[in-house]
Protein backbone atom coordinates (compact mmCIF):
# COMPACT_ATOMS: atom_id res chain seq x y z
CA UNK A 1 0.00 0.00 0.00
CA UNK A 2 1.18 3.52 -0.80
CA UNK A 3 2.54 5.70 1.99
CA UNK A 4 -0.17 8.36 1.84
CA UNK A 5 -2.82 5.66 1.96
CA UNK A 6 -1.20 4.12 5.04
CA UNK A 7 -1.32 7.54 6.73
CA UNK A 8 -4.97 8.12 5.80
CA UNK A 9 -5.92 4.65 7.01
CA UNK A 10 -4.22 5.27 10.35
CA UNK A 11 -5.99 8.58 10.88
CA UNK A 12 -9.34 7.05 9.91
CA UNK A 13 -8.84 4.15 12.30
CA UNK A 14 -8.05 6.57 15.13
CA UNK A 15 -11.13 8.66 14.43
CA UNK A 16 -13.26 5.51 14.54
CA UNK A 17 -11.69 4.28 17.79
CA UNK A 18 -11.35 7.54 19.73
CA UNK A 19 -14.57 9.29 18.72
CA UNK A 20 -17.95 8.61 20.25
CA UNK A 21 -20.16 10.31 17.66
CA UNK A 22 -22.21 8.78 14.85
CA UNK A 23 -20.49 6.31 12.50
CA UNK A 24 -17.68 5.60 14.97
CA UNK A 25 -16.74 2.64 17.15
CA UNK A 26 -15.95 4.55 20.35
CA UNK A 27 -13.70 1.81 21.72
CA UNK A 28 -11.27 4.28 23.30
CA UNK A 29 -13.18 7.58 23.66
CA UNK A 30 -11.14 10.76 24.05
CA UNK A 31 -11.83 14.48 23.99
CA UNK A 32 -11.36 16.60 20.88
CA UNK A 33 -7.69 17.26 21.68
CA UNK A 34 -6.94 13.57 21.93
CA UNK A 35 -8.80 12.87 18.70
CA UNK A 36 -7.01 15.62 16.76
CA UNK A 37 -3.47 15.08 18.04
CA UNK A 38 -3.92 11.33 18.21
CA UNK A 39 -5.21 11.29 14.64
CA UNK A 40 -2.14 13.13 13.39
CA UNK A 41 0.14 10.85 15.42
CA UNK A 42 -1.60 7.69 14.22
CA UNK A 43 -1.23 8.82 10.62
CA UNK A 44 2.49 8.64 11.38
CA UNK A 45 2.46 5.39 13.37
CA UNK A 46 0.72 3.82 10.37
CA UNK A 47 3.96 4.48 8.46
CA UNK A 48 6.53 3.57 11.10
CA UNK A 49 6.80 -0.04 9.88
CA UNK A 50 8.51 1.29 6.73
CA UNK A 51 11.35 2.71 8.82
CA UNK A 52 13.15 -0.50 7.86
CA UNK A 53 14.26 0.98 4.53
CA UNK A 54 17.01 3.60 4.48
CA UNK A 55 15.53 5.36 1.43
CA UNK A 56 11.88 5.30 2.49
CA UNK A 57 9.65 8.32 3.13
CA UNK A 58 9.99 7.69 6.86
CA UNK A 59 13.78 7.58 6.65
CA UNK A 60 13.82 10.97 4.89
CA UNK A 61 11.37 12.66 7.26
CA UNK A 62 13.99 14.25 9.54
CA UNK A 63 17.39 13.82 7.90
CA UNK A 64 20.06 12.96 8.87
CA UNK A 65 18.75 11.60 12.20
CA UNK A 66 15.87 9.64 10.68
CA UNK A 67 18.24 8.14 8.08
CA UNK A 68 20.59 6.86 10.77
CA UNK A 69 17.68 5.33 12.69
CA UNK A 70 16.46 3.68 9.48
CA UNK A 71 19.83 2.03 8.90
CA UNK A 72 19.77 0.62 12.44
CA UNK A 73 16.21 -0.68 12.10
CA UNK A 74 16.97 -2.14 8.66
CA UNK A 75 19.93 -4.08 10.03
CA UNK A 76 18.09 -5.26 13.14
CA UNK A 77 14.91 -6.32 11.34
CA UNK A 78 16.49 -8.16 8.42
CA UNK A 79 15.61 -5.65 5.70
CA UNK A 80 12.48 -4.18 4.21
CA UNK A 81 9.14 -5.87 4.95
CA UNK A 82 10.69 -8.27 7.43
CA UNK A 83 10.77 -7.78 11.21
CA UNK A 84 8.89 -4.49 11.37
CA UNK A 85 5.95 -6.08 9.52
CA UNK A 86 5.49 -8.88 12.04
CA UNK A 87 3.75 -9.50 15.35
CA UNK A 88 7.10 -9.17 17.13
CA UNK A 89 7.81 -5.89 15.37
CA UNK A 90 4.41 -4.51 16.38
CA UNK A 91 5.10 -5.45 20.02
CA UNK A 92 8.47 -3.64 19.92
CA UNK A 93 6.90 -0.45 18.55
CA UNK A 94 4.19 -0.49 21.24
CA UNK A 95 6.84 -1.02 23.93
CA UNK A 96 8.71 2.00 22.57
CA UNK A 97 5.56 4.12 22.86
CA UNK A 98 4.99 2.93 26.43
CA UNK A 99 8.55 3.85 27.40
CA UNK A 100 8.30 7.27 25.74
CA UNK A 101 5.15 8.04 27.71
CA UNK A 102 7.06 7.53 30.96
CA UNK A 103 9.70 10.18 30.21
CA UNK A 104 8.36 13.34 31.84
CA UNK A 105 9.95 16.53 33.12
CA UNK A 106 8.79 18.70 36.02
CA UNK A 107 9.13 22.40 35.20
CA UNK A 108 7.89 25.73 36.48
CA UNK A 109 5.04 25.41 33.96
CA UNK A 110 4.01 21.99 35.23
CA UNK A 111 4.71 18.40 34.26
CA UNK A 112 5.68 18.12 30.60
CA UNK A 113 5.49 14.83 28.70
CA UNK A 114 8.78 15.26 26.87
CA UNK A 115 9.17 11.66 25.69
CA UNK A 116 5.66 11.46 24.30
CA UNK A 117 6.04 14.87 22.70
CA UNK A 118 9.24 13.87 20.91
CA UNK A 119 7.75 10.60 19.70
CA UNK A 120 4.66 12.43 18.47
CA UNK A 121 6.98 14.90 16.75
CA UNK A 122 8.45 12.07 14.71
CA UNK A 123 5.09 10.47 13.98
CA UNK A 124 3.34 13.68 12.88
CA UNK A 125 6.35 14.68 10.80
CA UNK A 126 6.39 11.27 9.10
CA UNK A 127 2.73 11.68 8.18
CA UNK A 128 3.32 15.19 6.84
CA UNK A 129 6.20 13.90 4.71
CA UNK A 130 4.11 11.04 3.32
CA UNK A 131 1.30 13.47 2.46
CA UNK A 132 3.86 15.57 0.55
CA UNK A 133 3.52 18.66 2.72
CA UNK A 134 7.27 19.29 2.46
CA UNK A 135 9.44 20.02 -0.58
CA UNK A 136 11.22 16.99 -2.07
CA UNK A 137 14.66 18.47 -1.49
CA UNK A 138 16.04 20.09 1.62
CA UNK A 139 15.26 19.38 5.23
CA UNK A 140 15.14 22.73 7.06
CA UNK A 141 11.36 23.01 6.69
CA UNK A 142 11.04 19.45 8.03
CA UNK A 143 12.91 20.31 11.20
CA UNK A 144 11.11 23.64 11.72
CA UNK A 145 7.77 21.85 11.46
CA UNK A 146 8.95 19.01 13.71
CA UNK A 147 10.23 21.24 16.51
CA UNK A 148 7.11 23.38 16.37
CA UNK A 149 4.89 20.31 16.63
CA UNK A 150 7.01 18.90 19.47
CA UNK A 151 6.47 22.07 21.48
CA UNK A 152 2.75 22.25 20.76
CA UNK A 153 2.14 18.58 21.45
CA UNK A 154 4.17 18.58 24.67
CA UNK A 155 2.35 21.67 25.94
CA UNK A 156 -1.21 21.23 24.71
CA UNK A 157 -1.66 17.45 24.47
CA UNK A 158 -3.89 15.63 26.97
CA UNK A 159 -2.32 15.22 30.40
CA UNK A 160 -2.74 11.44 30.22
CA UNK A 161 -0.56 9.82 27.57
CA UNK A 162 -2.04 6.35 27.96
CA UNK A 163 -3.44 6.76 24.45
CA UNK A 164 0.04 6.86 22.88
CA UNK A 165 0.64 3.06 22.94
CA UNK A 166 -2.93 2.62 21.64
CA UNK A 167 -2.13 4.99 18.80
CA UNK A 168 1.06 3.09 18.02
CA UNK A 169 -0.71 -0.28 18.09
CA UNK A 170 -3.51 1.05 15.89
CA UNK A 171 -1.15 2.49 13.30
CA UNK A 172 1.12 -0.55 13.15
CA UNK A 173 -1.80 -2.98 12.84
CA UNK A 174 -3.35 -0.82 10.11
CA UNK A 175 -0.05 -0.79 8.23
CA UNK A 176 0.48 -4.55 8.48
CA UNK A 177 -3.09 -5.27 7.40
CA UNK A 178 -2.77 -2.77 4.56
CA UNK A 179 0.32 -4.52 3.22
CA UNK A 180 -1.19 -7.94 3.80
CA UNK A 181 -4.17 -7.21 1.53
CA UNK A 182 -1.83 -6.37 -1.36
CA UNK A 183 0.13 -8.90 -3.39
CA UNK A 184 3.39 -8.42 -1.46
CA UNK A 185 2.22 -9.94 1.82
CA UNK A 186 3.92 -9.77 5.23
CA UNK A 187 6.02 -12.18 7.36
CA UNK A 188 3.67 -12.20 10.35
CA UNK A 189 5.65 -14.78 12.35
CA UNK A 190 9.12 -13.28 11.79
CA UNK A 191 11.83 -14.32 12.78
CA UNK A 192 10.15 -17.69 12.25
CA UNK A 193 9.78 -18.21 8.51
CA UNK A 194 7.66 -21.17 7.44
CA UNK A 195 7.76 -21.72 3.71
CA UNK A 196 5.09 -23.79 1.98
CA UNK A 197 6.02 -27.22 0.59
CA UNK A 198 6.95 -27.17 -3.09
CA UNK A 199 3.83 -29.02 -4.20
CA UNK A 200 1.60 -26.37 -2.57
CA UNK A 201 3.39 -23.50 -4.30
CA UNK A 202 1.79 -24.43 -7.61
CA UNK A 203 -1.78 -24.54 -6.34
CA UNK A 204 -3.89 -21.55 -7.47
CA UNK A 205 -5.19 -19.18 -4.78
CA UNK A 206 -3.16 -20.89 -2.06
CA UNK A 207 0.12 -19.79 -3.63
CA UNK A 208 -1.16 -16.20 -3.45
CA UNK A 209 -2.05 -16.53 0.24
CA UNK A 210 0.97 -18.50 1.47
CA UNK A 211 3.87 -17.27 -0.58
CA UNK A 212 7.06 -19.11 -1.45
CA UNK A 213 9.09 -16.81 0.82
CA UNK A 214 6.83 -17.59 3.80
CA UNK A 215 4.88 -14.33 3.72
CA UNK A 216 1.11 -14.26 4.14
CA UNK A 217 -1.21 -12.31 1.86
CA UNK A 218 -4.91 -11.77 1.16
CA UNK A 219 -4.46 -9.73 -2.03
CA UNK A 220 -7.89 -8.10 -2.07
CA UNK A 221 -6.48 -4.82 -3.38
CA UNK A 222 -4.01 -6.31 -5.88
CA UNK A 223 -0.68 -4.54 -6.31
CA UNK A 224 0.21 -1.47 -4.26
CA UNK A 225 -1.23 1.67 -5.89
CA UNK A 226 -3.85 -0.25 -7.86
CA UNK A 227 -7.21 1.20 -8.85
CA UNK A 228 -8.88 -0.95 -6.22
CA UNK A 229 -6.65 0.58 -3.57
CA UNK A 230 -7.56 4.09 -4.70
CA UNK A 231 -11.29 3.26 -4.75
CA UNK A 232 -11.14 2.00 -1.18
CA UNK A 233 -8.89 4.73 0.19
CA UNK A 234 -10.81 7.72 -1.21
CA UNK A 235 -13.78 7.23 1.18
CA UNK A 236 -11.40 6.20 3.98
CA UNK A 237 -9.46 9.45 3.55
CA UNK A 238 -12.70 11.45 3.48
CA UNK A 239 -13.83 9.78 6.72
CA UNK A 240 -10.53 10.69 8.41
CA UNK A 241 -10.70 14.28 7.18
CA UNK A 242 -14.26 14.79 8.38
CA UNK A 243 -13.46 13.33 11.80
CA UNK A 244 -10.38 15.48 12.26
CA UNK A 245 -12.20 18.63 11.11
CA UNK A 246 -15.03 17.98 13.57
CA UNK A 247 -12.49 17.62 16.40
CA UNK A 248 -10.71 20.81 15.32
CA UNK A 249 -14.02 22.70 15.19
CA UNK A 250 -14.90 21.52 18.71
CA UNK A 251 -11.54 22.76 19.99
CA UNK A 252 -11.98 26.10 18.26
CA UNK A 253 -15.40 26.63 19.81
CA UNK A 254 -14.07 25.69 23.25
CA UNK A 255 -10.99 27.94 23.17
CA UNK A 256 -12.07 30.84 20.97
CA UNK A 257 -13.81 32.85 23.75
CA UNK A 258 -10.75 32.56 26.01
CA UNK A 259 -8.42 33.54 23.16
CA UNK A 260 -10.60 36.55 22.37
CA UNK A 261 -10.58 37.62 26.00
CA UNK A 262 -6.78 37.39 26.17
CA UNK A 263 -6.51 39.34 22.91
CA UNK A 264 -8.81 42.12 24.16
CA UNK A 265 -6.90 42.38 27.42
CA UNK A 266 -3.58 42.58 25.60
CA UNK A 267 -4.83 45.25 23.20
CA UNK A 268 -6.31 47.29 26.07
CA UNK A 269 -3.01 47.22 27.96
CA UNK A 270 -1.07 48.26 24.88
CA UNK A 271 -3.45 51.13 24.23
CA UNK A 272 -3.33 52.15 27.87
CA UNK A 273 0.46 52.00 27.90
CA UNK A 274 0.54 54.19 24.76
Amino acid sequence: MMGGHHAASGAAAWVAIASSGPYTLGWYPLDATGILIGGMATAGTALVCDWDHRHSTVANSLPPLSNLIAVGIENASGGHRQGTHSVLGAACFVLLAMMAGQFQLQTDWGLLSVGAGLLCMFMINIAAKALKLFPKSGFISNWIFALTMAGLVTWFAPEQWTWLPVSMLTGVVVHIVGDMITTGGVPLLWPIVIKPPKFLRKLPVLNDVWKANGAFSLPLLGRAGSRREWLVLIPVSAYAMVGMCVAAWSLAKAHFPAAMAIGKTTVSRLIGAG
